[in-house]
């Protein structure tokens, strides 16, 4: 038996702030060193402050982002991890969940369906 969690390519996760939490549909990237979170949505939960700041490349170049701790439930599992705050707003997902989170013992299947 495999003491792995299986997700999908997308999952829907729980953002949880000081006083209040959301849900959102996140994309799973296994490309992706770090998790990225909209700016409005960090800011909405009172993530911050800025702990410091990163030169990230992505598909529209290389940019600095700040880094901001933050708590998240997915799949019934809540870590406090690092996420790069980014304008995501054009973006389909405003969460991108990378690998700092996924290798905490995470198996993607891009086979399974939401549910």
């Amino acid at each position: 038996m495999s003491s792995k969690t299986t997700v999908g390519s997308k999952e829907y996760v729980t953002l949880l702030g000081k006083e209040k939490e959301r849900m959102v549909l996140a994309r799973i990237d296994t490309g992706a060193t770090k998790s990225s979170i909209d700016s409005d949505i960090a800011a909405d939960l009172g993530w911050g402050p800025v702990i410091r700041t990163k030169m990230v490349r992505s598909a529209g170049g290389s940019a600095a982002r700040g880094i901001v701790m933050g708590r998240i439930r997915i799949a019934d599992r809540t870590f406090k991890v690092y996420f790069t705050v980014a304008d995501r707003k054009h973006m389909k997902y405003s969460v991108l969940i990378g690998r700092n989170i996924l290798k905490r013992d995470f198996l993607v299947d891009v086979s399974r369906k939401l549910r």
